[in-house]
């Protein structure tokens, strides 16, 4: 494989008059975990249906696992592994059952598949539930046999859209620990998600996507300072004076801050430090206005997404074309 296992130049995609993307540049080295992030419709999982041949480029070019994904489709799918949003496993089949079964479709023998199906059990805890019929698992098990699935064929490149969407905590954290022992052995992933956390945890690198295009890129590390060295939050006990809240923040640090009125705070950059922290809290009380909470902190990876796209992060993806 070449140093970039997936490699894409200004892809566009047209739906009718709606522009999808609009000149997605995406670079994942060999090897190395790379996350997209964006609100709703922002098109990551049109940017995932191209690079894994299942939608065609209106214009752009795309290579994965050194092969063109536009005329060179075939060798494309063989060499990657691709878990889409929703689990693809036949309920009616005990997991063994399924993991042979796609093992048989990928042209391994009936021994082959087996051995294969036995040895991915095991790598994903699913060994006693293997005899069971995989309508009855939990929505963990699931998930963890459907990635096990796109492992069959030992791919190339794996493809994580949305990975851990719907999972309860526990459930996520046991498949982020599958994920990043994927990752110490040398697999190569470009994964979608809707959890910061996630990305801020797996991810090498780091792509914020809005309106079809890359507005961001980097590791968690780096888009961080691109925010500003620190932020001075103010969490108030309900919405009502936030804007004038806001507007004093403005008036006292220099900046526009950025507001998230379910989490009632509003978050402004500083390059003051603990000064401008003392500043804030004096004309806050000046104008009598009774504070939740006022901290100073280095911004988080949801901040982050906050500031660049002006919306929190999207909790559900109704059509992420």
């Amino acid at each position: 494989m070449s140093e970039h296992a997936i490699a894409a130049t200004g892809l566009v995609k047209h739906y009718g008059e709606k522009v999808a993307l609009d000149g997605v540049d995406v670079a994942v080295p060999t090897g190395s975990v790379t996350a997209v992030l964006g609100p709703n419709g922002a098109g990551k999982t049109t940017t995932v249906r191209i690079l894994t041949t299942l939608a065609d480029a209106t214009e752009g070019e795309a290579t994965v696992a050194g092969y063109d994904v536009a005329t060179q489709a075939t060798e494309v799918r063989r060499r990657i592994g691709l878990a889409a949003q929703d689990a693809t496993v036949d309920p009616l089949l005990t997991g063994f059952e399924n993991l042979v079964m796609i093992g048989e479709l990928h042209h391994l023998s009936r021994k082959e598949a087996k051995a294969r199906a036995t040895e991915l059990l095991a790598q994903f805890s699913l060994t006693d539930a293997g005899g069971r019929p995989s309508g009855g698992y939990s929505g963990g098990m699931r998930r963890r046999l459907d990635l096990a699935a796109t492992l069959v064929n030992r791919p190339e490149v794996l493809f994580l859209d949305e990975p851990t969407t719907g999972l309860d905590p526990r459930a996520r954290s046991e498949l982020w620990d599958v994920l990043e022992q994927l990752v110490s052995g040398g697999a190569t992933i470009l994964l979608t998600t809707q959890y910061l956390e996630e990305a801020d945890r797996l991810a090498d690198d780091i792509l914020v996507v809005d309106h079809g295009r890359v507005i961001a890129r980097g590791d968690a590390r780096s888009l961080k300072r691109q925010v500003g060295g620190d932020n001075i939050a103010v969490t108030l006990p309900s919405t009502t004076t936030l804007d004038a809240v806001a507007a004093i923040l403005a008036s006292v640090v220099g900046a526009e801050p950025v507001l998230d009125r379910g989490e009632r705070t509003a978050i402004v950059p500083t390059t003051r430090g603990v000064g401008g922290l003392a500043e804030v809290a004096n004309a806050l009380a000046e104008a009598g206005h009774e504070v939740e909470d006022l901290s100073l902190r280095q911004p988080t990876l949801d901040e982050v997404f906050l500031t660049l796209t002006g919306q929190p992060i999207a909790e559900d993806e109704e059509d992420d074309r």
